[in-house]
């Protein structure tokens, strides 16, 4: 079992590879020569920006200033540091607060620590093959959320009738019976 810290990380960012509709989503942490990036859901990284959000407005909302304000992180819209491969898939994210340290620590799991896999060779931890473990200051972790919900906003405008996403060239829209929008 591999369990990476990155305490502090020089930066931790979500970021996408591909045009809209086939995007793959990817987290991507670095402390000096050493980077990890895995894959994600989508929802995955809605969620996990909605929650940072939830937890520094609760505790620490003067510490948790917005990117560009004075006393905020830097405003990070550099793509992804490349190349790499997906070092591993996250299966389950964790978020808690350090009341000591004054951060957001979030974890990344490659296993769901509820499923035990009978017939795996190597050793399984309680949290799964691999791990890594980010904490970021109130104003690291408001700076990751907001990029996070503007990648998941760039994606592909919902239809206005079903609410599913469109294509360029439109989609098979079944609250229209299926006629083409």
């Amino acid at each position: 079992m591999t369990v990476q810290d990155f305490d502090p990380a020089d930066r931790f960012v979500a970021g996408t590879v591909g045009p809209a509709g086939q995007r793959a989503f990817y987290l991507q942490a670095s402390a000096g020569p050493l980077v990890v990036t895995v894959g994600v859901e989508k929802q995955q990284v809605s969620i996990l920006a909605d929650r940072v959000n939830d937890v520094l407005d609760q505790l620490a909302p003067v510490a948790a200033v917005e990117p560009g304000e004075p006393g905020g992180a830097a405003e990070d819209t550099e793509p992804l540091q490349t190349p790499f491969d997906e070092d591993w898939h996250v299966q389950t994210l964790s978020l808690a607060w350090d009341e000591e340290a004054q951060k957001v620590v979030i974890e990344c799991h490659d296993h769901d620590p509820d499923e035990v896999d009978e017939e795996a060779d190597d050793e399984v931890g309680p949290l799964g093959r691999n791990s890594i473990r980010v904490a970021l200051t109130p104003a690291e972790a408001r700076a990751f959320a907001r990029r996070s919900n503007a990648l998941v906003a760039a994606g592909r405008p919902p239809c206005p009738f079903c609410g599913s996403p469109l294509d360029p060239t439109g989609h098979i829209c079944p609250r229209a019976n299926g006629y083409k929008r």
